[in-house]
């Protein structure tokens, strides 16, 4: 994924068969559907690849529960298969996660589903044992043919309080089914484009898309040079900002998206993991917005909120839904405190969902499809994926993928339904053999290819490819040698590429003064920055993460590290 090769390509042709705009998840997935068919397809993304709402998931990938109250049961029934899909192609990314509802009503919620469906604006009650023991009949039969994870069970009071001491007293029962999570998402983004543009497809970050009157330009922002292209179809794949990205080139639509904001916490506490007792409690607020405590990487994730907002770049955590996090984490474990300097990340992102003027955000459909804005002068046609969640990119981008190819007058050759993503290729059915396999032939401890197994997959090989030793980072498990394999091979063009998407450091807390000097130093001596340069894209990092994530560095301490 040579940047430098691309440019020279798209500068001696600039003629190519679809431009892909937005390299999040779901671009992402429509880009490899396409390339896969031997379409010629490029992709451009405006800022990095997965970072604006691919970067902002709960990290679960699950059907949906609470969508079943809408009537959406196609979504559920496809947000299920496509679960159970990632979990046989991404296993190293994707796992089971046992996910408990407190219940604290009988017969509650059971009028949500008829106001719903006669379009009354009451808002949603909480939702009571019935409403939700019928919810998850219906998970478990829609997953019947394929089961690959236990049935629900329910729990009485004095079961649910013996197995969770720490939660809520008031509790009268607890539901315990099985969904999944994703511990690296945006590295699922990155190899999906990885293992196509080693192939031949092109791709680039922090490449806009413009008009320029008579046609479509691709700025590269970060020299400024901007390079004509002439596509016979464009693919608009920028979530929240489709409407904006519309207008920017020249595309003549009404307003289809109407995203909403949706902000978490991670929380360094362990008696709040411990509390958990490795599940996810999935629970209703006393409003009854539904909220997640979530195991993350050894922390707990807590979210979250569900916000209206009109410019999807200015998204981030504000003061008042960390607060209202924290309630509703006071809510379900009442005797648990959480301080704020507990809090070492804070994240915000916006759903694409589709255009709604329904009062409550909850009943806004989180379905997807695709709409064509037909082409206007020297702009071609438009194909617009609208609405979708995480779970479901791969069948997004195969829908999308299909419409183009049907516009294009071509068929589909290829099919992804069974296709592993990166490191989940020749995944092992027995991991622990694996590991002390690789661990013998690396000279390296066997946890630490446990480790290297749940970040890179099988893939691990290409990050540590030598024996030996490895020299590991200051105040890291990360060694010099992952490091340096990401910059030189992944695209990377600043430090929030390497720190926020391309490892998890910074979601984990780890981040560190001397651990962001010495990436800093690796970084620069592979782009020969010199040393103004170095030091102010330390320092551009520096006011992103106390913008974006809580990260604040004191202004002495911050001066320090730049020097």
């Amino acid at each position: 994924m040579n940047r430098s090769h691309t440019l020279a390509g798209l500068r001696d042709r600039p003629d190519i068969a679809v431009l892909v705009i937005g390299g999040g998840i779901n671009g992402i997935s429509v880009f490899r559907e396409l390339a896969l068919q031997g379409v010629d397809v490029v992709l451009a993304e405006k800022g990095d690849y997965c970072s604006g709402a691919s970067a902002a998931l709960s990290r679960m990938v699950h059907g949906g529960l609470r969508y079943l109250e809408n009537g959406e049961f196609k979504l559920v029934r496809e947000s299920l298969l496509e679960r159970d899909r990632l979990l046989r192609n991404a296993p190293h990314y994707v796992a089971p996660l046992p996910t408990t509802v407190p219940i604290f009503d009988i017969f509650s919620g059971l009028a949500n589903g008829a106001v719903r469906f006669l379009g009354l604006t009451r808002r949603p009650s909480r939702r009571g044992a019935l409403v939700i023991k019928t919810g998850l009949a219906m998970y478990d039969l829609f997953t019947f043919a394929r089961r690959l994870m236990p049935t629900h069970r329910f729990r009485g009071r004095a079961e649910t309080l013996k197995t969770w001491p720490a939660i809520n007293p008031a509790i009268r029962n607890s539901a315990t089914y099985y969904d999944a999570w994703v511990s690296r998402p945006e590295r699922l983004g990155l190899e999906m484009l990885l293992d196509v543009t080693a192939g031949g497809a092109r791709a680039l970050n922090y490449a806009q898309v413009s008009s320029t009157g008579d046609g479509l330009a691709i700025t590269d922002t970060l020299t400024g040079e901007r390079l004509p292209v002439r596509a016979q179809l464009v693919v608009n794949a920028t979530g929240g900002w489709i409407d904006l990205t519309n207008k920017a080139i020249g595309a003549a639509a009404q307003r289809m998206m109407g995203g909403t904001k949706g902000s978490h916490l991670i929380v360094d506490s362990s008696e709040l993991l411990e509390a958990l007792g490795g599940h996810m409690v999935y629970y209703e607020n006393e409003d009854g917005r539904i909220c997640i405590l979530f195991p993350y990487l050894g922390k707990v994730l807590v979210g979250s909120t569900d916000i209206r907002v009109d410019d999807p770049d200015q998204a981030r955590c504000e003061e008042d839904e960390q607060r209202y996090m924290l309630q509703s984490l006071a809510f379900v474990f009442p005797s648990i405190k959480i301080s704020e300097d507990q809090i070492v990340f804070r994240f915000s992102g916006v759903r694409p969902l589709p255009a709604s003027e329904d009062s409550f955000t909850s009943r806004i459909p989180r379905d997807h499809f695709c709409e064509f804005v037909e082409a206007s002068g020297h702009l071609p046609a438009t194909l617009c994926m609208i609405g979708g969640k995480w779970t479901t990119f791969r069948s997004f981008g195969a829908l999308a993928a299909d419409s183009v190819l049907e516009r294009l007058g071509l068929e589909r050759s290829v099919g992804t339904q069974d296709m592993a993503i990166g490191g989940g290729r020749d995944f092992p059915a027995d991991p622990e053999s694996w590991c002390a396999s690789f661990a013998l032939e690396r000279g390296l401890p066997v946890e630490r290819a446990r480790m290297l197994l749940r970040r890179y997959g099988t893939s691990a090989g290409k990050v540590v490819a030598h024996p030996g030793g490895e020299e590991m980072l200051p105040r890291s498990d990360y060694s010099a040698s992952e490091i340096r394999h990401i910059i030189e091979c992944e695209q990377v063009e600043c430090l929030a590429d390497l720190f926020l998407r391309r490892t998890t450091i910074a979601i984990s807390g780890d981040l560190s003064f001397d651990l962001i000097n010495a990436v800093l130093d690796m970084l620069a001596a592979h782009k020969g920055w010199s040393a103004d340069e170095a030091a102010a894209e330390c320092e551009t990092f520096l006011a992103l993460l106390a913008d974006r994530h809580g990260i604040d560095f004191k202004t002495h301490q911050r001066s320090a590290l730049c020097a």
